[in-house]
């Protein structure tokens, strides 16, 4: 599913195509996402200028002159810029059809994603309120990871997935932070030393930081609104293969919470 880096990057791919353009309309052909479109947003929106972007988590806010969007992609879906004319494909489910002639279209063939809208701070909307630090926050450091590692019993990966705890930090990526920081995904959180809670906190960061540099990854290949191709899988240590790229060790897998965890037996400890 897409990431933070995934989301981040779509942000900046769409940000100078919708800032300062007003929106004509919002056309919903399926209004049964993850949570339903509300029935009235088209009504709030049209005539309203898009102001800018930002990004919370996961979450795309698109902030405009009375409120803001709250967008997210689910597991599958993807924005973007098209001429307001250009056919539909499967699991087109909306267009928000902008003054410029385009049109920012959503697809999500597993429907997973939403649409909100708050006319309020959005940082209060119940989606995003109690959400942990951002990793790119001087909040999120090492004594911030040491706390929130005390007393929990729970598996190290679960931590890292925690948008309470941690936002932004996928499947793909938390096996790949794990390996970095030399842990394994099963660990009990309140296990780490002070040292490996200093490389974890790290890592978290670096691997962000590389998978934006690098366009992101999912699955496969992640492609940006622009049609950009994302190749940080190309750099992935352990998930999805068969050998430890560091060492050559046979990688192997384990199911968490129904989700996929790779790890090297021979590296992380």
């Amino acid at each position: 599913m897409p990431e933070l880096p995934e989301v981040e990057i779509t942000r900046r791919v769409l940000e100078p195509h919708i800032t300062g353009r007003r929106i004509v309309a919002l056309k919903v052909r399926e209004p049964r996402l993850r949570w339903r479109v509300k029935d009235d947003l088209p009504a709030k929106l049209a005539g309203q200028r898009i102001t800018g972007t930002a990004r919370r988590a996961k979450y795309l806010l698109i902030r405009l002159e009375a409120g803001t969007l709250l967008v997210h992609l689910g597991m599958s879906g993807s924005l973007r810029i098209l001429p307001a004319g250009t056919r539909r494909r499967a699991h087109d489910h909306y267009d928000l059809l902008l003054d410029s002639g385009n049109t920012l279209r959503f697809n999500d063939p597993r429907r997973f994603g939403s649409l909100h809208y708050t006319s309020d701070d959005p940082s209060r909307h119940p989606l995003l309120a109690r959400l942990a630090p951002e990793p790119f926050d001087p909040k999120f450091d090492a004594s911030y990871m040491w706390r929130i590692t005390r007393r929990r019993r729970t598996p190290i990966k679960q931590v890292l997935m925690n948008s309470r705890l941690v936002v932004g930090v996928g499947n793909i990526y938390a096996s790949e932070i794990l390996f970095r920081a030399l842990i394994r995904p099963r660990r009990q959180a309140q296990s780490l030393s002070r040292e490996e809670v200093k490389r974890l906190a790290k890592e978290v960061r670096a691997v962000l930081e590389q998978a934006l540099e690098a366009g992101g990854t999912t699955l496969r290949d992640f492609v940006a609104p622009d049609g950009e191709l994302g190749y940080f899988s190309q750099s992935l240590y352990v998930y999805g293969r068969k050998e430890c790229r560091a060492c050559g060790t046979p990688v192997r897998h384990l199911t968490q919470q129904g989700r996929s965890s790779y790890y090297c037996p021979a590296c992380q400890r």
